[in-house]
């Protein structure tokens, strides 16, 4: 109860002070000396604009751009603010007071490429509270220190707000790495900032003209002055900051996401078509052989870790729950089911059977299969943390996943291991996420598009599909110089005989004439005659000798 009483003393002496200080602002305006940026407000009142419903309710998200009144800061107190200009976002949440014309306000700011050395964690964030004068269409604010228990349920809007929560899971996995975050909070002087500077913002309010107004929502745009003189006479803590912000249609972006999640379900359920094509393509024990069994791996740890980002994305933003565990869950259903599954076939394919093998041996053999994925999971993730800064060289790593298949198919010569629609539907589908993240200019994540890494990534991965699709149609090692190719096991061999010239092939049971002509007719390493159709028919389904199963290599 006891603070319950002192909060609301506290909110009650705070609207007091700043309406002393905007009634001695708004009527002499003019002839005070330059302080609250008042040169830079037009304090003018309109006669429509005084009736009680005239209110404008200023709680949102807005995003904007600051820059300083000089061309750098001058400061010396604060020299990490190195860049003269950058973009910024304020969250503002305001409620009425008992004085007529008054609202209380809470908030913060977070001003962005600050550091002029470190343009993915550059940015600054400080809590503000002040007065809105709405007949005046005035917002005064001063800088608060935010600590533990200040601020009540008026932060919850804050905190629950789409725009500001998929924010802040941006900078934490895309952008700003945690070392990052301690390191600025530990070092850097502006986190102290309250203590040493008196931070005063003053700015006017308008209304965005309907012809710029997204849907039937009111837009609000503010333009002012921050100011910072020094708590203990020094001098400015830094230059005066110009700053400007136009409101942010919450449900416009709130839609941004729930598209992007919507692009993401449509892209996995592709992808379990051309998984299933790709099965089916290598339904027999020799075709699966063929595959890599680390390039299905590879994709499965992909979309396991776009599981667990959307599925955090998911538990982060409440608002957006269901339409992230969406995404999460198909993700989900791509890599655990029927990647997985392709990668347990490929395992079996390329496992050597030995007889009086119990069930046993094949368990263990299992489990070090699974172990190992799952370790390779987990430490992927810890090297991600450790790693963050060069989060998007990681992402160049992750998308080399034809590289296993192009490697396997030049060393045992495989032929058309994969189906083409698979190889072009998996590139691009692949390509989907990455492009709209790094790419797309307004995308919900509020990344900033780098087209040089886009472009890079896309070239890299239709190098790979080229050099995939080149090996399907003009052989494995068609662009291989003869001259470094191992030697190859040549199946139309000539072998002597003494007296019988005729054979059978124990695959159609026909005879086989040794004296026609030679391409009739296939050797295997262990001497053994069949046809060639037969053979190649067989050698489809099982690379084993059908007479002495021994392994056959590559025709």
């Amino acid at each position: 109860m006891g603070l319950k009483v002192k909060k609301q003393f506290r909110v009650l002496f705070v609207v007091l002070w700043f309406v002393l200080q905007a009634a001695d602002g708004l009527r002499p305006l003019r002839e005070r000396p330059r302080s609250w940026g008042d040169e830079w407000l037009v304090a003018r009142k309109d006669d429509n604009e005084l009736g009680p419903s005239s209110a404008w309710n200023i709680t949102g998200t807005y995003r904007g751009a600051w820059r300083f009144l000089q061309s750098s800061n001058t400061s010396s107190r604060f020299p990490d603010f190195m860049k003269s200009s950058g973009s910024s976002v304020l969250e503002l949440v305001t409620r009425p007071t008992k004085i007529n014309g008054v609202h209380y306000v809470q908030g913060v700011m977070i001003f962005h490429d600050v550091f002029d050395n470190e343009p993915e964690a550059g940015r600054v964030q400080i809590r503000v509270e002040g007065v809105y004068i709405w007949p005046f269409r005035q917002l005064r604010m001063v800088v608060n220190s935010g600590r533990d228990g200040e601020f009540g349920q008026e932060e919850d809007y804050i905190l629950s707000n789409p725009y500001h929560l998929l924010g802040v899971f941006s900078s934490q996995v895309f952008q700003e790495s945690p070392q990052d975050k301690i390191r600025k909070r530990t070092q850097s002087p502006i986190s102290d900032m309250d203590k040493h500077c008196n931070v005063e913002i003053s700015a006017q309010i308008s209304r965005v003209s309907s012809t710029q107004s997204d849907g039937e929502h009111d837009r609000y745009y503010m333009e002012g002055l921050m100011e910072s003189p020094s708590a203990d006479d020094d001098g400015d803590c830094f230059s005066p900051m110009l700053m400007n912000a136009t409101s942010v249609n919450i449900e416009v972006y709130y839609n941004k996401a729930v598209n992007y999640t919507l692009m993401v379900t449509f892209i996995s359920f592709l992808q379990v078509l051309l998984l299933i094509r790709q099965m089916e393509h290598s339904n027999t024990q020799s075709g699966a052989a063929k595959v890599s069994i680390l390039m299905i791996g590879q994709q499965a740890i992909m979309d396991a870790y776009l599981c667990l980002i959307h599925l955090t994305a998911g538990i982060l933003v409440e608002s957006l729950f269901n339409a992230f565990a969406t995404a999460a869950f198909f993700k989900f259903v791509v890599f655990s089911i029927f990647e997985m599954r392709y990668l347990l076939a490929i395992w079996k394919a390329n496992r050597s059977i030995t007889n009086g093998e119990g069930w046993e041996a094949m368990r263990r053999e299992l489990s070090l299969l699974y172990s190992r994925f799952y370790g390779i999971l987990l430490g992927g993730i810890l090297v991600m943390y450790e790693f963050h800064r060069y989060l998007r060289g990681i992402l160049v790593v992750l998308h080399l996943f034809w590289v296993p298949q192009i490697v396997s198919n030049i060393i045992g010569d495989s032929r058309k291991p994969l189906h083409p629609h698979y190889i072009i539907g998996m590139s691009l589908t692949r390509l989907a996420i990455p492009f709209y993240l790094f790419g797309c200019p307004h995308n919900f994540m509020r990344i900033q598009p780098d087209h040089k890494w886009c472009v890079t990534l896309g070239l890299l991965v239709a190098f790979q599909a080229a050099l995939l699709i080149l090996q399907h149609y003009l052989g494995s090692r068609c662009f291989i110089p003869r001259q470094i190719l191992p030697e190859k096991y040549c199946y139309f061999r000539r072998v002597d005989h003494d007296s019988n010239n005729i054979t059978d092939c124990v695959i159609c049971m026909t005879t086989i004439d040794l004296t026609q002509r030679p391409d009739d007719c296939m050797v295997t390493p262990c001497d053994h005659f069949f046809h060639s159709g037969c053979l190649q028919r067989w050698m489809d389904i099982k690379m084993e000798c059908p007479t002495c199963r021994r392994s056959l290599p590559p025709a």
